[in-house]
Parts: structure tokens; C-alpha cells; sequence
């Protein structure tokens, strides 16, 4: 493929299409890390609200290394996996360099977050591979191996470092993620709309790209407490890898009877059934628990499935 011209009717078309996402519109590292941060895992369509609040209430990366952890994960709440708060906060501390080799270095910045800051912040000519990126030159290339594995990423990588102009590389990469997401979609690509089909090499393009089989989704079961003491209720504050800092119900080690609710979420090849049994006040609380007025519940950051639980039992209880 001759990169020139596929790099011009790509950029003529992103010139024209681009949404107007709040992050594009600034070359500040501290807020497209930001951004970055969240869109991992997480649609861009849910991400805009909450970057525009934490921006708001986080506006530099000195603001957010100055407050406090259980502020951030506040701030954080709903959009889960809250190791990348906990990870953007830390790097808040550290600084932002200008180059995807320093920010790689930076807790919780993988190669491709390294290489997206470098890029839209510093027009660095980094390839960035994200999903969107990574299925279009699946396609452009007719990849029929899995792309999840070291070969398959070396080779797009190598693909991306072709296609990679030696200036405005942050608007290419740009452009490249919007053809992904609005033409070179997952199931059913609209061949039709692309701005570069006739550089692409694909036979069946709604079948690639290839990966490895998923892994088994595991059952697990949560159960935790409900314990009242008249307008209190009663929270633990966790010290594990995945919710550390975060409020949740207690647990419950010994279950017994039905539960007075029940509700089933997924996190990373996993299915949890989170059973809530309700349980008298204990003479004394344990450890990391406190006793928290209902109507000051919210203050306190907690997981999804936890929040909707209990906003479900105090609806229950308080009916």
C-alpha cells in the first residue's frame, strides 16, 4: 500500500466526520491520560459526562494529586475498574513527561495509553493500537490470525508504523480511531462509507479480526450483610486489590435463609451473585466498619452493584 495517499482521503474524511469529543479539543497530557483512563472498558458515550465533572473538579493534574483518595474514587464512582482512579491519581503525583517511553513508566500506563498521550498531547509519531485501530488494519490488511497474541500485535504494529506520517501523527491516530468507530464498526462494517476501501485488502471484512478463544466465564456467589440501627447503616471499607478504599456492605462469611435481595454483575471472565441477608446490629462492629447515616450514604464511594444494592434494600425497608 502506498501510505500517502490512503493518509490523504483518510484525513479529508476525518476532517469532515470527527465528533466533537471535550477531549479533542486540547492538547493539556494530564487531561487526554484522563480520558484515556476512562475510555478503557468504557463507552465513549458514558465517558463524556464523567470526564466533563472530574475536569471540572480535578482541572490539572496538581488538583487531582492534591486531594484525596476517597475524593477521587468518589469522583470515580460508576464507571468501575477503580484501579485506573486509583493509578491516574498516583500519576497525577509523579508528572507527565513528554514522550510514550517516559509516560510508560507511570502506574497503570500500558504501551497503548503511553502511546495515545505521546501522540495527542505531544504529536509524537507513536502508533497507538486500540480496539478500533487494531480492527481496521485487521481489515486493511485481511489479518486472518488471531491479533491477541505477540505475533498479531507485532505485526499491526509494524502495519501502523507504515501507515504513520512523520508530522500531525496525533490527527492521524485520530482519524483512524473515528473510522473504527463510526464506519469500520464490529459486525457489520459499512464498506460502502469508507473513505478508504480501495486500499483495503479484506475478503470478508465482518469476520476479522481474529482472536483467541474467550476464556470460561466463572459463577461466583457474594453474600454480605444489611444491618440497620434506627436511620444507620452499617459499612465496610475494603482493603482488597480490585475495590481497595471503596465502601461496600459487610460480608458475610456463613449464610443462611433468603436473602432479602439479590443481584448478578459481571467483572472480567466472571458472573458475581451478590446475596444481601439481613442481619441484626452487632453489639460491636469489627475493624475498617463504620456506622453511617442512610441519608449520608452517598458521600461514601462504593461499587455499582453495591450502591444499587443497598438503594434497593433501603426502598424495601424504608417502604
Amino acid at each position: 500500500m502506498n501510505p500517502a495517499p490512503f493518509r490523504e482521503r483518510l484525513a479529508a474524511w476525518f476532517d469532515a466526520n470527527a465528533r466533537d469529543l471535550p477531549w479533542r479539543r486540547t492538547r493539556d497530557p494530564y487531561a487526554i491520560l484522563v480520558s484515556e483512563m476512562m475510555l478503557q472498558q468504557t463507552q465513549v458515550a458514558t465517558v463524556i459526562d464523567y470526564y466533563l465533572r472530574w475536569m471540572e473538579r480535578f482541572p490539572t493534574a496538581a488538583a487531582l494529586a492534591n486531594a484525596d483518595v476517597s475524593e477521587v474514587l468518589h469522583a470515580w464512582q460508576g464507571l468501575g475498574y477503580y484501579s485506573r482512579a486509583r493509578n491516574l491519581h498516583a500519576a497525577a503525583k509523579l508528572g507527565l513527561a513528554g514522550n510514550a517511553e517516559a509516560l510508560e513508566r507511570l502506574p497503570g500506563v500500558g504501551s497503548y495509553t503511553a502511546a495515545a498521550v505521546a501522540t495527542f498531547a505531544f504529536d509524537e509519531s507513536a502508533p497507538v493500537l486500540d480496539a478500533n485501530i487494531i480492527r481496521v488494519l485487521a481489515r486493511l490488511f485481511d489479518y486472518s490470525a488471531p491479533v491477541d497474541t505477540a505475533a498479531g500485535r507485532a505485526f499491526l504494529r509494524a502495519r501502523a508504523l507504515e501507515l504513520l506520517p512523520a508530522k500531525n501523527a496525533g490527527r492521524h491516530n485520530a482519524a483512524l480511531m473515528e473510522l473504527g468507530a463510526l464506519v469500520c464498526v464490529p459486525r457489520k462494517p459499512r464498506c460502502a462509507l469508507c473513505p478508504v476501501r480501495p486500499f483495503c485488502a479484506a475478503r470478508e471484512p465482518g469476520k476479522l479480526p481474529l482472536k483467541k478463544p474467550r476464556r470460561a466465564i466463572l459463577r461466583v456467589e457474594q453474600n454480605c450483610v444489611y444491618a440497620r440501627r434506627g436511620d444507620e447503616i452499617l459499612l465496610e471499607q475494603q482493603t482488597g486489590r480490585r475495590w481497595r478504599g471503596l465502601w461496600c456492605l459487610p460480608a458475610l462469611p456463613n449464610p443462611a435463609g433468603a436473602p432479602l435481595a439479590e443481584l448478578k454483575y459481571p467483572i472480567t471472565h466472571h458472573i458475581v451473585t451478590l446475596r444481601v441477608h439481613r442481619r441484626a446490629a452487632p453489639a460491636e462492629i469489627q475493624p475498617g466498619q463504620l456506622w453511617v447515616p442512610k441519608s449520608r450514604a452517598g458521600e461514601f464511594p462504593m461499587p455499582s452493584p453495591h450502591r444499587k444494592a443497598l438503594a434497593r434494600l433501603l426502598e424495601l425497608t424504608d417502604s
